[in-house]
Parts: C-alpha cells; sequence; structure tokens
C-alpha cells in the first residue's frame, strides 16, 4: 500500500556533508553529489514536492510528500557518495508557504523547523561523542512520542551495524541490494562465488538490517497518519 501523506503534511530532508572543508577534492564531491540529486529528482518525481537542492555547498534539502521511498532515497546518497559521510535531518509535518517544484529553497514551515533540528542534533551528538552514533534522524511536533523514539533508536542501531561492514562486505551488500535477485546473480555480477555472497550477507547481518528498514517504513506511515 502506497503512503501519502496528508494534503499539508510532508517531509523535509535535509543532508549535509561531514568535515566537507576537510576534503581534498571537494569540488568534484559536490559535483558527484549534484549528478546523483539530479538523478533521484528524475527517478522520484512522483513522490518529490520541491526537488533536491544544493543550498550551502556542502548542504542539500528536498521535499517530499509521499514516503514510501524516502529511506531508499537516503540510502540512495549513502551509497552513490560513500566513502564521503553524511548526515541526514528528517523532518514530518506542514509547510506554510508556497512550494516552488524546481527548487527545494524559500518554501517553510514546521517540516524544515524539524529536519533542520534533527540536523543539529545529529551534530551536537557527535560533538559531545553520545552513543549509540546514528547518521540519520527524524524530527516531529511530538519528540517523545513512542513511534519517533523507536524510529531514532533503530536509526542508531542501523547506524553501528552499518559502521562495522568490512569493506568487501559493503559492496557485496550495496551490490546485492541495489540490483535484487538472487544470491547468485549477485556472484555472477561481481566474478565471486555463491557462498562468497551468501557469507557477506550474514557476517554484515544484511537480513536484519532489511528487516529493520522494512519496519523503519510501516513506522513513517504511521507518523505520517497519526500527524505525530
Amino acid at each position: 500500500m502506497l503512503f501519502s501523506f496528508s494534503n499539508h503534511t510532508y517531509a523535509a530532508i535535509i543532508g549535509d556533508i561531514k568535515d566537507s572543508r576537510k576534503l581534498d577534492t571537494r569540488k568534484q564531491i559536490q559535483k558527484n553529489l549534484n549528478h546523483i540529486l539530479n538523478q533521484l529528482n528524475t527517478e522520484y518525481s512522483f513522490d518529490i514536492s520541491a526537488k533536491f537542492t544544493i543550498t550551502l555547498g556542502d548542504e542539500f534539502q528536498g521535499l517530499l510528500h509521499n514516503c514510501t521511498n524516502l529511506l531508499h532515497i537516503i540510502e540512495t546518497i549513502q551509497r552513490e557518495m560513500y566513502p564521503v559521510k553524511l548526515r541526514f535531518g528528517i523532518g514530518v509535518g506542514e509547510i506554510t508557504t508556497d512550494i516552488n517544484p524546481e527548487l527545494a529553497i524559500g518554501a517553510d514551515g514546521p517540516s524544515y523547523y524539524y529536519a533542520r533540528k534533527a540536523i543539529h542534533e545529529l551534530r551536537n551528538n557527535e560533538k559531545k561523542n553520545k552513543m549509540p552514533s546514528a547518521d540519520i534522524r527524524i524530527s516531529t511536533a511530538n519528540p517523545e512520542h513512542p513511534l519517533t523514539s523507536m524510529f531514532n533508536t533503530t536509526l542508531s542501531l542501523l547506524t553501528v551495524i552499518r559502521d562495522n561492514w568490512t569493506k568487501r562486505q559493503r559492496e557485496i551488500i550495496w551490490e546485492y541490494d541495489k540490483f535484487g535477485g538472487s544470491q547468485e546473480d549477485c556472484a555472477n555480477r561481481l566474478h565471486i562465488s555463491q557462498s562468497s555472497v551468501q557469507r557477506a550477507l550474514m557476517n554484515g547481518n544484511y537480513y536484519s538490517y532489511k528487516s529493520a528498514m522494512n519496519n523503519l517504513n510501516n513506522i513513517l506511515k504511521e507518523i505520517g497518519e497519526l500527524h505525530v
């Protein structure tokens, strides 16, 4: 079942590149990011109210009215930008101004306030070395609501799983997740054995990771419907 917010509820996504000023290839990284965002704007045009746009050089944002693919969009950016590290703030709420569908700039309202709050909380937790770590966070009108808390706790646990992947596990898991098919299909694409794919998926806790991501999509549905 596809999930759409109410007529006045949106999900704003604000993302930024961690430690961007320390990166030697900052200009090329920004170029790559812009290319990825343009691809996503085309692929998920039916979900997007305002196209993903780079706003401050190392920061970008977009606005969705349908969250069916929200986490998939974020995962795609993470995968295609790797090894560059990013953080993402998600805000669920209203937009109180006109929306320019071509640029996620200029619109305003609680949805963007909450997304900005989520980004600030991630940065503050990083500075304080608070654990568990996370690189995605959601904020709503009621941050203490059990669904919101469960969402953020699960995101923290998923970050721990993902950060423990070896380089080879990450390559295999992302290949398997991106293109789908069987383990044998993945093995053929990577020119390795099926048992190597199976071992990487099991040792990387892929199936638990994927199950949790699917559960988060269900929580997003509840958050939108209940206006948490």
